[in-house]
């Protein structure tokens, strides 16, 4: 589910022969994390605007958002996901789209969830990745990414293809360079799972 041509057909082949397995696991909201939803339900309440949620994989995250009154569309690269998504939830807006290739316009966006959508971008693909997500959002637009906490672009086998884990300074300073300014941070170790972390931010 990452979004940059260097990973996209790596990416989009190992999630598509694993999609139906992978909905069945993590794609309804009732399977996610108490703390994510709260958390992600929070970042929404102030947006007022196009929500879009990059990398939205099964499209539950989407259908959360739009269930509770948002303009969310979600996107991602991988057309397996993108059938389950509109079959599972008809009424919410989505289609298959990398964030590089999303053909978005320009501040045309309120907010981004990019919730582990980018956990395969290479440190030398992620910096662009985060540059179309500021040129998509207006001034004060915010940004809300969920990532696996560790040592700074360290790789690691990924249960579908390789990842990275970013500490949350690592990430801070890239948004930073990237024209976001960091409003909060999180981090927390969920039992079996692998350490967590989230960044909230704003578009400056």
């Amino acid at each position: 589910m990452t979004d940059d041509a260097g990973s996209d057909v790596r990416v989009r082949k190992g999630y598509a022969a694993r999609a139906e397995e992978y909905a069945q696991l993590f794609g309804d909201i009732d399977q996610m994390d108490a703390d994510d939803r709260e958390r992600i339900a929070r970042w929404a309440e102030g947006i007022d605007g196009p929500l879009l949620d990059a990398g939205c994989g099964p499209g539950h995250w989407t259908a959360f958002l739009a269930g509770r009154g948002h303009a969310a569309e979600g996107i991602d690269l991988v057309p397996e996901f993108i059938s389950l998504a509109t079959a599972r939830y008809p009424g919410v807006p989505y289609r298959v789209a990398s964030l590089a290739e999303a053909d978005l316009q320009e501040g045309s966006l309120r907010g981004v969830l990019a919730w582990y959508s980018l956990i395969h971008a290479s440190p030398d693909e992620l910096p662009s990745l985060l540059a179309a997500v500021r040129s998509a959002l207006e001034d004060g637009g915010a940004l809300l990414l969920g990532f696996f906490d560790g040592p700074d672009g360290e790789p690691f086998p990924h249960a579908v293809t390789t990842a990275h884990y970013w500490s949350v300074d690592g990430m801070s300073a890239l948004l930073e360079e990237s024209g976001f300014s960091v409003i909060d941070r999180e981090t927390r170790v969920p039992t079996g799972a692998r350490p967590h972390a989230s960044i909230s931010a704003v578009a400056v």
